[in-house]
Order: C-alpha cells, then structure tokens, then sequence
C-alpha cells in the first residue's frame, strides 16, 4: 500500500507561503496584511467579553450636573430626597427646579413643618386653587410650588441612558426665593420704627388698634361651610376680622376675600381674639384685654415692640391668657406668629375667655368620659383643661359649635380662618354670655 502524499503537499503549501511572505516583506501589501492581522489595542485595554454590548461603565461623565447657587440661602430647608433639575434668574428673583420620587403630600408637609419649626411667617397656605406655599423670615420671601411630575415624558430605549432624567420622580417642585429691603417692609417694620410706630406699636389697618366698629364685606363667605357662614357674617358686620393676608402680596387677590378655609395663623387668631373680646364688652371695661404698649418688656423673643401685632399678644402674655415666661413656663419663649393655630391651641386661649375662671384639673380619664374622644391622650395636658372645662358649655361649647358631634378632637390639627371665627361668636359660660349677633345691637361707649 501507497504512503498517503497529503502531508507532503501540506508542508510544501506552507514553505511557498512562508517564501512569499518573506520575499515582499517590505512591501505595502505586507503591510497591510500585518495591520489587519494584528490585535486591536483598545480591546487590549478595555476587554470585553463576546455576546455582551459594551455599555457606559459611568453614566454621570454625559450628564451635565446642575450646581446650587452659591448665594443660596442656607436657612432654606432643602428636602433630603430631591434632585436639582434646573436653576433660573427671575428679575429679582432666584428659582430652583427640583424632583422627587416621594409623593406631593410628603413633600409639602416636609415644608410646612421645616417653616414652621423655624420660625418662618406662613405667609400664605396651598389651597385647592393654588398649590404654592408662601413663607417669610427677616428679609427673605420664599415661595415653594409643589405639583406631581409631568408624565408625558417620552420612555428611553432600553440601550438609551438618560442621565439628566429621573424616571421614578413623582413631584416636581419649584423654590423661588427673593431677598430684598421690599420684602422686609411688607412683613416686619424694622427696629428702628418711625415716629408713629414708635408711639402706636400696632398699625391702625389692624382690628385691636381701636374699637371698629364698622362693618366688613367680604365676597367668598360662600365658600366657608354652610353651618359656619353665619358666624363669619355676623362677626363681619361687628368689623373685628381682617381680609386674606394673601392679598397684602398678590396683587391677583382681593382685598375683600376672606378665605374661610384657609389656615390661620397665631397672629391673627390672637388679634381676632382680642379685638372680638373687647368690642363684646365694649361696655364693660372690667372684661376687657389691655393692649400692651412699646414700653412694655417682650414676653416672646420673636414678638418685639415693633411687630405689628405686638399690641394684642403681649396683652394676652400680661393677662396671663397664652402660655410664657410670664405666666411660668419657662420654655414658652418663642410665640411663632406665623405658625398655624392648631385646635387645642385655639381651645387653651378662648376658654379662659368664657369661663373667667380658673380652669379645672383635667386628666385624660375624664375628657375621654365626658367628650368621648378616643385620642384624648394626644392632648397637651395644659390644653385638656380647657377642653374639659368647654364641655360643661353643652351645647354652647366652643368645640360642638364649630366641630359638631365627633368622637375625635385631632388636637394638632390646624384650623381654617372659618373655624376660628365660629370660636369668637361667643363669649361666656351657658345661660350668661354675649353672642356677636348681641354685641351689634350695642353701641360702643365713645372715649
């Protein structure tokens, strides 16, 4: 049998090959066949494994960051899980577009606690029409618009990095924030008031610089719920409540809007408290609360002589009506005048006022027998004296008048300008008392 000639041809194929390349080494072709034939020096440095795409090992290198301003105000709370989007000039003003994944509500109840736990103004709270939060604090006017995230945003490609795009985000806010010598005119006079300030420390626009007596008219009493607007009417007519403060810095707003369901502030609630007060017993100056004047020590380190209403809540301080330092608690330094008034608040400070007397002790047991309140043991104690106290009133009662029959009293939250309101409608104890309705068939005596 024949040896097989296949191994010979074999190697007689590679020795020609191997001449051939020797014999052109140096000639152009070679060289591209070498080129072509060689390892790519990219792959060498970034290997990669067959069958996988080669993807963006650091996505943030295409995104471009968006940086804070560098006089952003530090006192600005900055809600922890947000995403700065975009960063505009307004005129006078600076804007801050921001994202997150977290629900609206979260985001406004973060703002509004934060505003309210430092000493911030409410200037003005979201409504139904309008979703903006309004806040002031010295000379800095900010305003936080909160709404949810557009949706109409097109899906990227699963291959597609989007790094300027947060896909989970659920709310889109906005902080606007303005800080000039015209903000602070608006809010707070400055320390070094002029002449008549100095001698009249509560502005005569306010109800408690002097007994008015002339009648409001307000155009959005409507709005207020139906059991209440009677209330309102009547204690329009006596001249004692002040329009929307949203209209002192919107030029949009009415002057003649009341806002019924608009959150109250502590301010205005304790001037509304006094200026009720003593125009139900303008006849009767031993029920009547003194406005303190300049001269008088602050009892509240952020209500000095020169604040607007520094008349009515030094007065109610000195009476011994609100908690402070003067009437021994010690950790009452701070009144908060822009903060919203909460419900056993607005208890502690109007019962006193009907009862004339001292308050009963109180103890959970007993408002949770006699009211029925199932979270009676959420109540500040100082303030569930007032509430037991209010229910020997039946039917007269601050709570049922303005609540109706309920098993849960919620003592922290706030209350609206229209609650409030039904509050004042009456002043005393069941069966000895003034109703506004009473109090507008008096007639004042004059000075």
């Amino acid at each position: 049998m024949l040896p097989s000639k296949r191994p010979v041809v074999f190697l007689s194929a590679i020795a020609l090959l191997l001449t051939s390349l020797t014999a052109c080494a140096n000639s152009p072709n070679s060289k591209n066949l070498e080129q072509s034939l060689a390892a790519d020096p990219q792959l060498q440095e970034n290997p990669v494994t067959l069958g996988q795409p080669v993807t963006n090992t650091n996505p943030q290198q295409n995104e471009t960051q968006v940086q804070l301003p560098g006089d952003f105000p530090s006192e600005i709370p900055r809600y922890p899980d947000a995403t700065l989007k975009e960063v505009t000039q307004q005129d006078a003003s600076q804007l801050t577009r921001w994202t997150s994944g977290d629900p609206t509500n979260i985001v406004q109840g973060f703002y509004q606690k934060e505003f309210q736990n430092n000493n911030w103004e409410i200037v003005s709270q979201p409504t139904a029409e309008t979703s903006s939060l309004v806040a002031r604090r010295n000379d800095l006017q900010v305003t936080v618009n909160i709404r949810p995230a557009p949706t109409n945003v097109a899906t990227p490609s699963p291959n597609q990095t989007t790094a300027n795009q947060t896909p989970s985000a659920a709310t889109e806010f906005t902080i606007t924030y303005t800080r000039n010598s015209s903000v602070t005119t608006t809010a707070t006079p400055q320390p070094s008031p002029s002449p008549e300030v100095a001698k009249d420390p509560t502005p005569s626009p306010e109800p408690v610089t002097s007994t008015n007596t002339e009648a409001q008219v307000f155009t959005d009493i409507n709005n207020a719920p139906k059991e209440l607007r009677t209330y309102i009417t009547d204690l329009a007519q006596l001249g004692v409540l002040t329009p929307n403060p949203a209209a002192k810095t919107n030029t949009s707003t009415s002057s003649n809007e009341f806002a019924p369901n608009n959150l109250i502030s502590r301010r205005d609630y304790a001037s509304w408290l006094v200026a009720t007060n003593n125009r139900m017993y303008a006849n009767n100056p031993a029920k009547q609360i003194r406005l303190a004047n300049s001269s008088s020590q602050p009892a509240f380190q952020d209500v000095p002589p020169t604040h607007p209403n520094f008349g009515a809540i030094q007065g109610l301080a000195e009476a011994g009506l609100i908690p402070s330092p003067l009437s021994g608690d010690s950790t009452a330094v701070l009144f908060r005048p822009g903060a919203p008034l909460t419900r056993e608040q607005m208890m502690l400070w109007k019962v006193p006022l009907d009862t004339r007397q001292s308050l009963p002790n109180a103890s959970v047991e007993a408002v949770k027998q006699t009211w029925g309140f199932q979270d009676a043991g959420k109540i500040d104690p100082k303030a569930l004296r007032a509430v037991l106290a209010d229910h020997q009133n039946a039917d007269v009662s601050n709570i049922r008048r303005v609540f109706g029959f309920t098993t849960l009293f919620q003592p922290k939250k706030p209350v609206t300008r229209a609650e409030a309101a039904a509050t004042l409608w009456y002043f005393g104890t069941q069966g000895e008392g003034v109703s506004a309705k009473e109090a507008l068939q008096l007639k004042p005596q004059s000075n």
